[in-house]
């Protein structure tokens, strides 16, 4: 055996190539075959110059190639013989070559580790108590209302502002050194309180206010605020409440739930208080599952490729990329939020790798199969929770390959936690 195999940790190991005597004539034959197929020489038509042309023109070169395809070839045969299932590309270390005669190498192999769980039958767990209330109900039918509400001034003079009202003001902000920029002005701006669409401190300062009063908010602008200037500044806000207005709902009425797409009044009770139960169940289950692989994660310590790790990360980039690049940010601004949170995105990344393998290893243990009858199935649940159309999903699931594999893998996930819950206890409380 040419070779020798050494564990550097649970998911990587070192092969530690030796040939004493080389022969590289079949590599170097099948290279110079490729190569002749493709050169232009003078006086020669393509692919048609002689062999020992091109050996000529292009021997150093042919070597080299030779020589790793030879390395290559090498690395799969033993990689097959012992079984090894490579995670990304090996790492080649130590190269010694004598030219014809002999060569040496090391391959860095990550591979994905054997995760052996320990014993689960006395783990327990607290699931949350799922329970809708009128009031549930209610806030989803002001939502809808909100669509048909009218905007009206609030006369009484006693009245303050609340949580709900939209006020109308004038502010002008002062930034530490004196100046007060556009950018920190408006004029007969209309905000709803308790919307967060200021900066912290902001709505809740004006809280109380009356019609006519006039306030100055001193207020800290967020540490991770996209105007670079303004991060964790100290200012200064005027402000005028010139009025105060609220939304005048109208009278819910079966006329206006079939509007909104239910039979009656009662349907959209009973559908909206369906689904409330749905999602909830749904948020306490994430909430449950989170805490299962959490315990998993903390019993069973295992190294993890750091390949893997690595795509994870860079996945979440890309993730929050999208999210930052619609908040403004720009390019400047990106690197200095992935410098900020790296190590809480690495962090995240080996967590989500962790629990992918530990997943992955219960799903086999279960024997857990997912089929086209569960994405069928997976596919009414979410078009009755959306009100989307059946077949709308069953077409946009199915034109997109990418975004199919991740849905049967979801639907894989929640069949295993499903046998994982059998095997903890599990409390409702």
């Amino acid at each position: 055996m040419s070779y020798k195999i050494e564990d550097v940790n649970g998911c990587t190991k070192k092969i530690a190539f030796n040939f004493e005597t080389l022969d590289l004539t079949t590599e170097i034959k099948a290279e110079l075959t490729k190569k002749q197929k493709t050169v232009n020489m003078k006086g020669f038509r393509k692919g048609k110059a002689p062999l020992a042309m091109v050996e000529k023109l292009y021997g150093p070169q042919l070597e080299f190639e030779a020589l790793n395809q030879f390395v290559q070839n090498r690395l799969i045969e033993a990689m097959t013989k012992e079984e090894l299932n490579p995670v990304g590309q090996p790492n080649f270390e130590d190269m010694k070559y004598d030219a014809g005669k002999s060569v040496s190498f090391n391959a860095i192999v990550e591979i994905f580790p054997e995760v052996e769980l320990k014993d689960m039958s006395k783990l327990s767990f607290k699931k949350e108590k799922v329970e809708v209330n009128e009031e549930d109900v209610e806030g989803i039918k002001n939502n809808y209302l909100s669509s048909k509400a009218e905007m009206t001034e609030v006369t009484d003079e006693k009245a303050t502002l609340s949580k709900g009202h939209t006020a109308i003001m004038n502010f002008q902000g002062t930034t530490p050194d004196g100046e007060k920029p556009e950018s920190m002005k408006g004029e007969e701006f209309l905000l709803e309180i308790g919307s967060g669409q200021f900066i912290p401190g902001f709505e809740e300062g004006m809280m109380g206010m009356k019609k006519g009063e006039k306030k100055s908010l001193d207020l800290t602008f967020p540490e991770e605020y996209h105007s670079e200037e303004l991060k964790g500044a100290k200012v200064k806000f005027d402000v005028e409440l010139l009025e105060i207005k609220e939304k005048k709902l109208p009278e819910f009425s079966d006329e206006l739930a079939k509007e909104f797409g239910f039979e009656s009044v009662d349907d959209f009770n009973t559908k909206n208080k369906e689904n409330l139960v749905q999602q909830k169940e749904r948020a306490a289950d994430e909430k449950l599952h989170q805490e299962i692989l959490e315990k998993l994660i903390e019993e069973n310590q295992f190294d993890v490729p750091g390949v893997l790790v690595s795509q994870q990360e860079d996945y979440l980039k890309e993730d929050v990329k999208k999210n930052l690049t619609q908040q403004g940010f720009n390019e400047p601004m990106m690197d200095e939020y992935f410098e900020k949170w790296a190590t809480d995105l690495k962090e995240k990344a080996q967590f989500q790798v962790r629990s992918g393998l530990i997943l992955d290893t219960l799903a086999k243990k279960f024997d857990v199969e997912t089929s086209e009858s569960d994405l069928d199935a997976k596919i009414e649940e979410t078009a009755k929770g959306s009100g989307l159309p059946v077949e709308q999903l069953k077409q946009y699931y199915s034109t997109d390959e990418k975004i199919r594999k991740n849905m049967m893998y979801a639907i894989r996930e929640e069949k295993t936690f499903a046998k994982l819950k059998e095997q903890v206890k599990v409390e409702v409380a």
